[in-house]
């Protein structure tokens, strides 16, 4: 069962390309599952002693605080875009972790529902972000170049453009790279096309990154 419900939230983060796909997944599942019902079942003979009192809670305790050295491992900060990769893998491991432990325990119905929950939230709400949020929300576009006098005209050029409203700019310089970051408010996909297309078209333009 555990195998089971880890696989069909790891099919969705397989299909997208993620870091921890659908074996990662089944095996934190599936391991959360053995360690409940090894803190619940596996000292059976010890507590044959009237002394001995048993928490089947302990051992599983570890398995949320220990998933999060897992999730750490899954979370990027790429440097020269400034841009944080892999939240929601780890959150995502997190939550199958705990559908492991339900699974284990027998509650099967609590971790069937809290399965499709998961995949309801990873794969149909980002349909919806992606149609009704994102157009209100701060995009960041990075234009990376090797010519100091060409960043200051890209600069200029964005901020006389009308179709554009900026809430900040950044000039970060790495050796003898430019990385001009801007924080807009809004900007229309057909805008924003037409500006990448123009951006691009320079040879002293090395990378150009839009989130």
């Amino acid at each position: 069962m555990a195998a089971l419900f880890g696989a069909m939230v790891g099919i969705e983060r397989e299909r997208k390309n993620q870091m921890a796909g659908l074996r990662t997944y089944m095996l934190v599942c599936v391991g959360s599952a053995l360690t409940i019902i090894v803190s619940a079942y596996g000292f059976m003979d010890v507590l044959r002693a009237d002394n001995i009192v048993l928490d089947p809670s302990r051992i599983a305790a570890q398995v949320i605080s220990g998933i999060g050295f897992i999730g750490a491992g899954t979370i990027l900060f790429l440097r020269p875009q400034g841009i944080v990769k892999g939240l929601t893998t780890a959150a995502g491991l997190w939550a199958v972790a705990a559908i492991g432990l339900a699974t284990g325990a027998g509650m099967y119905f609590a971790a069937s529902v809290t399965t499709v929950l998961a995949i309801i939230i990873l794969f149909f709400l980002q349909l919806l972000e992606s149609r009704f949020l994102i157009p209100f929300k701060q995009r960041t576009l990075k234009i990376t170049t090797s010519n100091g006098s060409k960043s200051l005209q890209i600069v200029n050029d964005i901020f006389q453009d009308t179709a554009l409203t900026i809430s900040s700019c950044t000039i970060d310089k790495r050796d003898q790279d430019y990385t001009l970051s801007f924080l807009l408010d809004k900007i229309e996909t057909k805008h924003l096309k037409k500006l990448i297309n123009d951006v691009q078209a320079d040879d002293n333009v090395q990378e150009i990154v839009w989130k």
